[in-house]
């Protein structure tokens, strides 16, 4: 019996030890949070995007590819975000899947403030900042789950249920969202912001979104259009406008020294500083509200 018992405890410890961690790669922080509330401690989530850096504009050298090592599944943020996608899947090794979570998500139209502006670079037809919708957040969820227990079926069933718990912890954040904006009078839900992120974060909230600039941050409008811009600002009384660490400090300083409008705290509109998709959330819309109730 001792020995049948010792026996079991060798072949369990040497599973234990042959079994490998699923290597997943992420082009969005917020994807590299996610990855590892689904993934646990089954998941090594390697994050090529540092914090700080704009993803609009970045791009993975094959250096980086090669420094990651053999890696299961790239997580990217999809809807036009990553121009680079189809060049990035030529220098992917096959054992590597690329999976782009934003392409089976609901998405919204962008917005473009400069007529002249060359959209080569993302498609501005999408809204690419989807992370703003708790719901789109959630069904991103399910989606990453589903691609982690089909790379290693395995290990479904945990991936599975921590994705259960952290959609659950995503409809208390929802509740807990809409509970904070019941707080904002209805005809003050406007939100000015330095560029063109919070679409879904207003539709889904019920607020008139006021970028100034367009779906990333270099994308600044041009003179008549911020004329404009200040004119429709002035006439919806708008008592705020919310400015990003990296946002363009001209305009925005234009439009406070043409209108009057206080300049609240920034918000974080690209999720590469922040430490989580939780706290993301609760940040922005704790800024949003007390500058706005």
């Amino acid at each position: 019996m001792r020995r049948w018992l010792s026996l079991l405890l060798s072949l369990l410890i040497l599973s234990t030890l042959s079994a490998e961690e699923l290597r997943v790669a992420t082009l969005h922080p917020l994807l590299g949070d996610l990855a590892r509330q689904i993934g646990g401690d089954q998941v090594e989530v390697i994050d090529l995007l540092g914090k700080n850096s704009d993803p609009h504009h970045f791009e993975p050298s094959p250096d980086q590819l090669r420094a990651a090592g053999d890696l299961d599944l790239v997580l990217a943020s999809g809807m036009g975000l990553e121009s680079y996608l189809p060049s990035l899947k030529t220098i992917l090794p096959e054992s590597s899947k690329l999976i782009s979570i934003g392409a089976k998500l609901p998405s919204i139209a962008g917005t473009c403030n400069d007529p002249d502006h060359d959209h080569a670079h993302h498609d501005h037809g999408l809204d690419p900042h989807w992370w703003h919708s708790i719901d789109t957040f959630r069904r991103a969820t399910t989606l990453t789950a589903n691609a982690f227990s089909k790379a290693d079926p395995e290990s479904r069933e945990i991936y599975q249920a921590n994705a259960l718990a952290y959609r659950n912890k995503l409809d208390e954040l929802d509740r807990w969202t809409r509970r904070e904006v019941a707080r904002i009078p209805r005809e003050r839900r406007i939100l000015a912001t330095a560029h063109a992120a919070f679409g879904y974060f207003c539709r889904d909230f019920g607020f008139e979104a006021m970028p100034v600039s367009g779906i990333n941050r270099e994308q600044m409008p041009d003179a008549q259009t911020l004329a404009d811009l200040i004119s429709s600002l002035k006439s919806a009384n708008v008592p705020v406008i919310f400015p990003e660490s990296a946002s363009n400090p001209k305009t925005l300083a234009a439009l406070i020294d043409e209108t009057g409008i206080v300049l609240a705290p920034p918000l974080n509109a690209d999720g590469s500083t922040a430490d989580s998709y939780e706290s993301m959330m609760r940040k922005n819309v704790s800024i949003i509200v007390s500058s706005l109730k």
